[in-house]
């Protein structure tokens, strides 16, 4: 609470009591009572009004401050009025009765929004769920009707396909916590279930893939995982480099080490790469920066669910460009202060590692 404002609302009321002051004194001026004792009045009259007034300062301003404190507190601090005791005063008796009914219409209101989410939440799962029955489908025929043009209607289903996951994704991440299945997992099995859901958009952008073999095993969410593979390799083939200064073609590289107390990840590409200035942002939901611009297309929610599921699964995730590999090389020798390198740290349970050991 503010001492000062609160004393200057009190203005009117000393002002009264000043007026009552001289109308006391006129008075007892006028039955014959001396100057000293009218003036020992009145200073004994203003010496009691500061006191009083200074103490209930003191006592409101406590009460108020703790008020603060247990809002501070409340996780909904729209519940504020269910926690505040009954107060004394009439006035906020009614302050607190006004708090009551807005935290009801505010509750009413936020139930009704949650419905709404869920309901709009279970219909876009139904959908997916639906939509990928003719997606497979069509993957089928293609496969059992080997041309050119099925092969670039291969490519694209599985862009379709890729999107209608990361909507799904994106509905679940948040409660992703309901779908973990946690257990211990080999990267180098999960990133060859990746490239194969990606053969045909690499295939048709001509990039070459390179898996550093290793036993490194994590404990993860493998679906989750893969899902996460799956946006960072389409990234990599969107955002190639197209032109012929480049001798090298188009790849994407997969390192990994056991580093810190961790089990890095590193994924690789020679593309464009990410300029200086957009490089803090790109997980930001929405961002699409200048890469994205140019290249049209680009949703900025690709990076913003890798960071979401991330923080779900604590896996660490930072990205560097120009591209190094985990240990600091360049990936790409032929091709230096190019690409961007994304990397995942799978913090290693010490105990776990002793057991097995």
């Amino acid at each position: 609470m503010n001492t000062r404002l609160y004393w200057k609302n009190r203005i009117p009321f000393f002002l009264l009591n000043v007026l009552c002051m001289l109308a006391l004194s006129f008075f007892l001026f006028a039955t014959g009572s001396s100057p000293d004792t009218v003036l020992f009045i009145v200073l004994v009259w203003l010496l009691l009004l500061l006191l009083c007034t200074a103490v209930s300062c003191h006592l409101r301003r406590k009460e108020l401050d703790r008020l603060l404190h247990i809002t501070e507190q409340l996780k909904r601090r729209c519940l504020i009025a269910d926690v505040m005791k009954q107060p004394p005063r009439a006035e906020d008796q009614v302050y607190r009765q006004i708090l009551r009914l807005s935290e009801k219409s505010m509750l009413e209101e936020i139930a009704g929004i949650e419905r709404e989410r869920t309901a709009y939440r279970e219909y876009i799962e139904q959908w997916i769920h639906e939509i990928k029955t003719p997606i497979t489908a069509m993957r089928l025929l293609c496969e059992n009707n080997r041309t050119p043009f099925t092969k670039e209607l291969l490519a694209q289903l599985e862009k379709t396909d890729r999107y209608t996951e990361q909507a799904l994704y994106y509905a679940r991440s948040e409660h992703t916590e309901k779908d973990f299945v946690v257990r211990e997992i080999t990267l180098c099995d999960v990133i060859h279930q990746a490239v194969t859901d990606n053969k045909y958009l690499l295939m048709q952008n001509h990039m070459t893939v390179d898996v550093e073999e290793s036993g490194l095993t994590v404990f993860a969410d493998e679906k989750w995982l893969r899902f996460i593979l799956n946006q960072l390799i389409a990234n990599a083939v969107k955002y190639r480099r197209d032109d012929s200064v480049q001798s090298a073609s188009p790849a994407i590289r997969f390192h990994m080490e056991r580093r810190d107390g961790t089990v890095r990840l590193s994924l690789s590409d020679n593309g464009i790469g990410i300029p200086a200035g957009d490089l803090p942002r790109i997980f930001d939901k929405g961002f699409t920066g200048q890469n994205g611009r140019s290249r049209q297309g680009s949703t900025g929610l690709g990076l913003y669910l890798c960071r979401r599921l991330c923080d779900k699964l604590e896996i660490g995730l930072e990205a560097h460009s120009p591209a190094v590999s985990g240990s600091g090389r360049l990936p790409f020798p032929d091709a230096p202060n190019t690409g961007t390198t994304i990397i995942l740290s799978f913090y290693v349970n010490h105990f776990i590692s002793q057991v097995q050991e």
